[in-house]
């Protein structure tokens, strides 16, 4: 939704006997979704195939996050063929699609590398939230919840970054009963985590936008004149904080809009960062962007709207513009544009700097400490507008 937009290494794995080539490491359910339900005289979706579904499933995104990783080692390698009987494994698709994956995901980590930036090791865990079957289909919900810690870390720099993904695998079984996974899909905001690929498909911009606050974009090379913080109306560090504590738990006390169909929640969660730090309710209209406001029970489009966030932002002079992305410190925001259609599609709070380096914290996909370098090169070609708050 634009206007209001909630928002190479290789290891052979064996799954239960079949050889399978995997690529290198709360969830809101869809309707009728139900832990395991089958129907009759479909293959059975017993518990032990349920934990087969999700140790393939933590073995495909181990495997990707792992290609990011120096050396390509996991910080612990999984069992995955202890305690299960039956079949399941990669469709040969699924394993050239995962390869190629693979592939990018190797290119990506070069892209990193150059620009400062190398993780040591890596831990990801797989959960599966639920499972829906229809006929020979089986479809599981799942949340990846990775860590990666950085090769090199100086000064106060963070140590680490994390992240949660929500994702759906398809599985099909054959006239024996045997399953192959056929087929895995972003279920939240794609392309916002540093192991997947994926962006949102390309909404066109629509007119009534380009009559409402134009933020300049910011460049995104290395080095630029540093513009410090010079203003003490906010509490930088209280939003900061708030945002590092909230990151993964959500604050019970406003809505979340990550689930299913909900349009994602990046821009609710940076709002609410911003408000512990100081930002006061400018109260009206929910659909005027002049006005600015949120709680449990109501909350304005310029709390929870990526562009109408903007409007308000250079309407209200709350925020100026920064010229280059590397410039922003401790509680500046930072929006993307993926698909550069001038419809922006992703808010993030920096909630630590070090070495020049800005990191930013977000949801939708929920991430902790994600360093600018990062998002640059692993999508060098969106557009990036900052914000000095």
């Amino acid at each position: 939704m634009k206007s209001r937009k909630l928002n190479g290494t290789r290891r052979r794995v064996t799954i239960l006997g079949a050889a399978a080539t995997s690529v290198v490491a709360g969830v809101a359910l869809l309707p009728n979704w139900s832990a395991g339900a089958a129907v009759l005289d479909d293959p059975s979706v017993d518990a032990r195939t349920k934990a087969t579904f999700q140790r393939l499933a933590d073995a495909v995104f181990t495997d990707r996050t792992n290609a990011l990783v120096d050396g390509g080692q996991a910080d612990q390698e999984k069992p995955l063929t202890d305690g299960f009987s039956g079949d399941v494994k990669l469709s040969s698709g699924t394993a050239r699609s995962e390869d190629a994956t693979l592939s990018a995901l190797g290119q990506r980590k070069e892209s990193l590398a150059k620009a400062g930036e190398t993780y040591g090791k890596a831990r990801t865990t797989v959960t599966l939230d639920a499972t829906r079957v229809t006929g020979r289909t089986a479809e599981a919900a799942v949340t990846e919840t990775t860590t990666l810690t950085y090769a090199q870390v100086r000064g106060d720099a963070p140590k680490t970054t994390g992240f949660q993904a929500r994702h759906e695998l398809t599985f099909k079984a054959d006239r024996q009963g045997d399953w192959q996974l056929t087929g895995i899909r972003d279920t939240g905001q794609g392309g916002l985590a540093v192991n997947t690929l994926s962006k949102p498909a390309p909404v066109k911009a629509t007119t009534a936008e380009d009559t409402m606050p134009n933020a300049p974009r910011a460049a995104t090379t290395r080095n630029p004149a540093a513009v410090p913080k010079t203003g003490t109306t906010y509490d930088y560090k209280a939003m900061a904080a708030y945002a590092e504590k909230h990151w993964n738990v959500y604050n019970k006390d406003y809505p979340d809009f990550s689930g299913h169909g909900a349009g994602g929640d990046c821009t609710n969660f940076v709002s609410q960062s911003l408000k512990s730090g100081g930002w006061k309710h400018v109260p009206g209209y929910v659909y005027d962007y002049t006005k600015w406001f949120g709680n449990a029970d109501i909350q304005s489009d310029s709390f929870v709207g990526v562009n109408e966030w903007s409007w308000f932002a250079q309407n209200s002079k709350r925020t100026k513009p920064l010229a280059n992305v590397y410039q922003l410190e401790v509680g500046d925001v930072l929006q993307m544009d993926f698909n550069r259609d001038g419809s922006k599609d992703h808010t993030m709070i920096v909630t630590s700097k070090s070495g020049g380096v800005p990191y930013v914290t977000y949801h939708s996909t929920n991430t902790l400490r994600r360093s600018v370098a990062s998002l640059v090169a692993s999508d060098p070609n969106a557009y990036y507008y900052a914000y000095r708050t």
